[in-house]
């Protein structure tokens, strides 16, 4: 059993949570971007905002734009701080760094003249210099004593203080003012690489100056602010919270009067952009198609509608209707003309409704957050790696890619890391480090990890799992591999994953890293020796010809493997015959290892170990909104069954399916979604942090929901968040994320699309992919005609509905 901890070093525990608790998470958004961005970068959706110059925008006027719910707290450092959250006070409070349209931080000047590291020896020193025009919405001026507060309030040294992270602030000797008002000077006792990160959003002192204002204070209000809108109030009953525009903000004036963010099902969405509630909306694909074909009423090309009660019935149904409703049958013909009339009011209603939404258009992009298909490692089948392995190499990604992305018009390309998004600087693709798709090859790792046909049906005459079970087939696999019998996998029973005997010290597993020792990964490029030919790129983590590899197995009882991630630790080369050719060496079972034969139909027949079948538990929500999920898990189950490995898909509900499935571990395969960040060194380590045993004999997992990880990765993560050049931080991070994907307890598949319906006389707002919303220079366009007064108030401002 294992059990969420506390989640250590995550600088945003909002932005790994916020999506895992409200849904957001386990339930793609279809949304996205497309438009106003270099989009050379394979994979890479720039922003689709309709991007204005502020002279062309009118004065005045409000913008009603869909939330999920009214937060249950403004306190962005609050565990219950969700999406709602950090979308309003984005409004409200100085982000010092905000992200651009390519996910990098970049230095706000509306609150800040410079900032940079002046010392790096003995300490750490950022000096920070303060726009001397910043103040709060009461008048005081932004300084040190703000700083100096929320560094108290977040370093986690006073428990009193109710904050769900401290990654960064933890690190922090003290806070000074510096040569006047305008400086703060801030000394880290150990380096942080990350440190633009902090202090966004900056709260004022009277929020983090006490425990009482910091737990209380500011759930429902905030008395000052520091953005271009201030809070006017929080209407909870009408699930309304209301922006107006701050007169003492100093930078460049908002545009709007006010903003009201109001509280919006994702479901009834479409219905509330229809009735002219919402301005705003993230909306689902299907709402995105009903409000591209809303069009005059017909379907993009010009045709008539292909879906609601406004589609033409096919010509049989509308000669059977005809039929019935003028038949001898005097009680049919009136029940079939009654539903014909409802038909007909229905259809009527709904061309009426699509006639309002012709009022909207929708914007594209890609979400700054990806789907993975997750591999529980705690226990069973998955806690060997081969097993996890074999999974990753049974699937074909890029069909789930398409699946996905290809109907939206939207870049599909698999995603290659879990550490950065396309058209981030630190987006590298690491896939390598597992390989692609391979049958035969996942078919090789699960008979070396003792799952083969026979044993679906009988149990072995003791012979052990492992590599041992490949002999029992006749392959002779002894003499054609350099490494001995892995012997029993997962625990001493002989049972994969046996919780019990997975609580160890985790001492060096006889890994090494492939390609330092100058010989590259790829299977497909060889001398005449068998040996790789040409260097790697990419690292990869690869079995050694020793039997540390096959202690390596039984150390996979503790759910993870541990590596000390030096190639000299064992010999650098593996014999030829252990390499086969489609992909990286980490990937594969040791040569004449046998695959299980395919059937008639070309499957695989059900695999099995000492006569139980190996079926794995596919855990998914069941609501409306998760169609598209279960969409892409139904196609992940066919592939694995391809290959023999069989998926009992559970369906639960949406609200209990991150708490009580995800976190609690209840699942074998699981899909979910983590957030991006600019960050991957402090807001990632939690997410692939290596579980460690809690007092009680549980695992302690931070966020790392798939229980798998290694010291390795922690180690490169910790020497990433101190690193203060920011060349030499990403290839760490480069690193490690190769590793994380050798591991395969988590499969990065697509970044999630982002579908933003807006009305059409609005800019400079819709789908902002990677970037932060610019909220002064959202508004309605300016009109063209010459002489028409621009600025406004919302109830004579016409607005196209």
């Amino acid at each position: 059993m294992s059990h969420v901890g506390v989640p250590r070093g995550t600088a945003r525990k909002r932005r790994s949570l916020a999506l895992l608790t409200t849904g957001v998470l386990t339930l793609p958004v279809l949304a996205g971007c497309s438009s106003g961005d270099d989009g050379s970068v394979a994979g890479f959706a720039p922003q689709d905002i309709a991007v204005t110059g502020r002279d062309l925008v009118a004065e005045g006027g409000t913008v009603d734009w869909a939330i999920d719910s009214v937060p249950a707290t403004l306190n962005a450092f609050q565990a219950d701080a969700d999406s709602s959250t950090t979308r309003i006070t984005g409004a409200l409070l100085p982000t010092l760094f905000p992200l651009d349209a390519k996910g990098r931080p970049q230095l706000n000047p509306d609150y800040l003249e410079s900032a940079k590291v002046v010392e790096s020896e003995p300490r750490q020193v950022v000096l920070y210099r303060l726009n001397q025009q910043a103040v709060w919405s009461d008048g005081r001026e932004i300084g040190a004593p703000d700083f100096v507060a929320q560094w108290r309030a977040l370093s986690g040294r006073d428990s009193a203080f109710w904050t769900a992270r401290n990654a960064g602030y933890d690190r922090i000797e003290k806070i000074e003012r510096g040569a006047d008002n305008l400086e703060v000077r801030v000394t880290f006792a150990k380096p942080y690489g990350d440190w633009r990160s902090l202090f966004s959003p900056l709260y004022p002192k009277e929020v983090t100056g006490s425990p009482n204002a910091f737990n209380d204070g500011a759930r429902t209000t905030l008395k000052a602010t520091a953005g271009p809108f201030r809070l006017s109030g929080v209407d909870k009953k009408k699930g309304e919270v209301t922006l107006v525009r701050n007169p003492r903000w100093w930078g460049s004036p908002a545009k709007l009067d006010s903003l009201v963010f109001r509280a919006v099902a994702p479901q009834d969405r479409a219905g509330a952009l229809a009735a002219g509630k919402v301005d705003v909306a993230d909306v689902d694909a299907a709402a995105a198609h009903r409000i591209t074909q809303a069009a005059g009423g017909k379907a993009a090309n010009g045709q008539p509608l292909a879906q609601g009660p406004g589609a033409a019935p096919d010509p049989a149904t509308a000669l059977r209707s005809w039929a019935e409703a003028h038949g001898s049958n005097a009680e049919q013909a009136a029940a079939a003309q009654a539903a014909r009339e409802k038909s007909r009011a229905a259809a009527e209603a709904y061309a009426a409704e699509q006639g309002r939404l012709s009022a909207y258009v929708v914007r594209k992009s890609l979400e700054p957050a990806y789907t993975q298909l997750a591999l529980n490692g705690e226990s069973g089948p998955l806690a060997d790696d081969r097993v996890r392995r074999a999974v990753a190499r049974a699937l074909n990604r890029q069909e789930l890619v398409d699946t996905v992305l290809g109907p939206l018009g939207l870049p599909a390309r698999p995603l290659g890391s879990h550490l950065a998004l396309a058209g981030q600087p630190a987006y590298e693709d690491s896939s390598d480090a597992l390989g692609g798709q391979d049958t035969e090859e996942a078919q090789a790792l699960l008979a070396d990890a003792g799952w083969t046909p026979e044993g679906a049906v009988s149990k072995t005459d003791g012979t052990k799992a492992g590599s041992e079970a490949g002999k029992k087939s006749g392959k002779d696999a002894e003499k054609k591999s350099t490494a001995p019998a892995a012997g029993k996998a997962g625990g001493t029973d002989g049972k994969a994953g046996d919780a019990a005997d997975r609580r160890g010290p985790a001492p060096d597993d006889g890994l090494y890293i492939v390609g330092d020792d100058g010989k590259s990964g790829d299977g497909d490029q060889r001398g005449g020796d068998g040996d790789p030919v040409g260097g790697a790129d990419t690292h990869v983590l690869a079995p050694a010809p020793t039997a540390g590899f096959h202690r390596s197995v039984l150390l996979r009882q503790a759910g993870y493997l541990s590596e000390s991630g030096t190639s000299q630790d064992v010999p650098a080369r593996v014999s030829a015959q252990d390499r086969r050719p489609g992909g990286a060496a980490g990937a594969y079972a040791p040569a004449g290892t046998a695959a299980p034969a395919p059937g008639a139909d070309g499957r695989r027949g059900p695999l099995g170990k000492d006569g139980k079948p190996l079926t794995l538990r596919f855990v998914l929500p069941s609501g409306p909104g998760a169609e598209p999920l279960r969409s892409v898990g139904d196609k992940i189950s066919a592939m694995l069954d391809s290959v023999g490995i069989r998926t009992e898909i559970t369906k639960v509900p949406d609200e209990s399916y991150f708490q009580d499935h995800i976190a609690s571990g209840d699942y074998d395969l699981a899909l979910y979604s983590w957030p991006a960040t600019a960050y991957p060194a402090t807001d990632d380590r939690p997410i692939f942090a290596k579980p460690v045993p809690a007092t009680d004999g549980s695992l302690l997992v931070e966020q790392n929901y798939t229980r798998v990880g290694t010291d390795h990765i922690d180690q490169l993560f910790d020497q990433a968040v101190s690193e203060l050049d920011e060349d030499n931080a990403r290839d760490l991070m480069k690193q490690a994320d190769a590793r994380i994907w050798a591991a395969a307890g988590s499969i990065p598949l697509y970044q999630r699309p982002q579908l933003v319906a807006a009305n059409r006389k609005l800019v400079n707002v819709g789908a902002f992919g990677l970037g932060a919303p610019h909220y002064q220079d959202i508004g309605f366009k300016a009109p063209q005609a010459a002489g028409a007064p621009a600025n406004q108030k919302k109830h004579t401002y016409e607005k196209l509905r």
